[in-house]
């Protein structure tokens, strides 16, 4: 049972980094992909301005 855990966890690991992928399920109205841009000392996303007041949910998938 414990060596049945052991490879399944191997499964999503990312042999590159060596770190544990995890898959989420989300469901929601719309998503948008885009790519991080660098401002200042930090990260930034811009989202449509139609979006703003809305709770949003940001998954880094790389």
């Amino acid at each position: 049972m414990a060596d049945e855990k052991k490879a399944d966890n191997r499964k999503g690991t990312d042999p590159k980094s060596g770190k544990v992928k995890v898959k989420f399920e989300i469901y929601g109205e719309e998503m948008i992909e885009k790519r991080v841009k660098l401002s200042g000392n930090s990260g930034r996303v811009y989202l449509p301005p139609n979006w703003v007041g809305h709770h949003v949910k940001i998954i880094r998938i790389d």
